[in-house]
C-alpha cells in the first residue's frame, strides 16, 4: 500500500553535498555517509517541507538523509495520524501517566531544558560520545532559526519530565529529538512523547508524524513500528508496514 497525499511541486534544481564517511551509529562494522541539501538555498523552510516527504531530516540548520555507499538499511518512517489507534499497552500507558500535564511551549534554549537534556544523555547515551554536551551543542543540534518549531513538554506540577523538539512542516510534525527523566523507566516517557506528537498533529490537522530513520529488525528501532498505521519509505514510495 502506498500513499501520494503529500505530493508537492518538485524544485527545478537543488545542490546536494555528501559528507565524509563516519562511523555508523547502528552497525559497528559499517561506515555511514549523509547527503545534505544546499544550506544556502534561498527558502530553507519550503525546501524542508518538500524534502521531508522524500526521506530527509533536519539536524540544526541542515537538511539531510543517509546516503551510504554499501548500505541502504535506513528508511524514513512516519505515522498516518488519521489511521492511528493506540493499542492496549499504549492506552494503559496514557492512563498511568494521567498525572502529567501536556504543554506546547515556545522553542528556545533554557537552563531547564538543557538540564533535562544533559541528564538524559548522561544516563542513556554514555557510550555514544554525547554525554558531555554543552549548551552550545543543545542549541546547534536542536534549534533552527528558519524552521517552525514547537517544544512539547510533560510536567509533574512544575517539574519538567519530558521534552520533545518538534518541527511543524506542511505535511506533518517531525519528531526531531526527545529527552526525558531517565529515572522513571516505568512511565515509558519516550512512548508518551510520540503519542503526544500524534495528538498535536491531530490538533493542527496535519496528516503525518515523521519519526526519522527506521531499520527493519534492528533492536533499537522496534519501538517505531509498534505504532499502528506505520509507513516507511521504500525507494520513492511510502509503504504501509503490514
Amino acid at each position: 500500500m502506498s500513499t501520494d497525499r503529500d505530493e508537492m511541486t518538485r524544485p527545478s534544481s537543488v545542490k546536494m553535498f555528501l559528507t565524509a564517511e563516519h562511523s555508523c551509529s547502528y552497525f559497528a562494522d559499517r561506515l555511514a555517509q549523509n547527503a545534505v541539501l544546499d544550506p544556502d538555498h534561498n527558502d530553507q523552510r519550503w525546501l524542508y517541507d518538500f524534502a521531508i516527504t522524500r526521506g530527509f531530516r533536519r539536524s540544526g540548520d541542515f537538511i539531510y538523509r543517509t546516503r551510504c555507499a554499501n548500505c541502504q538499511a535506513c528508511q524514513a518512517s512516519r505515522i498516518v495520524v488519521d489511521a492511528f489507534k493506540p493499542d492496549r499497552t499504549q492506552r494503559r500507558l496514557l492512563k498511568r501517566n494521567s498525572d502529567l500535564s501536556v504543554h506546547v511551549e515556545k522553542a528556545h534554549y533554557s537552563d531547564e531544558y538543557f538540564a533535562l537534556y544533559q541528564r538524559y544523555l548522561r544516563l542513556r547515551h554514555t557510550s555514544a560520545g554525547m554525554d558531555q554536551a554543552t549548551r552550545e551543542d543543545f542549541s546547534r543540534f536542536l534549534l533552527c532559526e528558519w524552521a517552525t518549531q514547537e517544544f512539547i513538554t510533560l510536567r509533574r506540577g512544575d517539574e519538567l519530565m519530558a521534552l520533545a523538539i518538534t518541527d511543524v512542516t506542511a505535511s506533518g510534525l517531525s519528531a526531531v529529538y526527545t529527552c526525558f527523566a531517565p529515572e522513571c523507566p516505568e512511565r515509558s516517557l519516550g512512548v508518551m512523547m510520540i503519542l503526544q506528537q500524534i495528538q498535536r498533529a491531530r490538533e493542527l490537522n496535519l496528516p503525518y508524524v515523521y519519526l526519522g530513520f527506521w531499520i527493519k529488525d534492528h533492536p533499537k528501532m522496534h519501538y517505531k513500528s509498534r505504532y499502528r498505521a506505520f509507513e516507511f519509505l521504500d525507494k520513492d514510495r511510502w509503504v504501509c508496514k503490514s
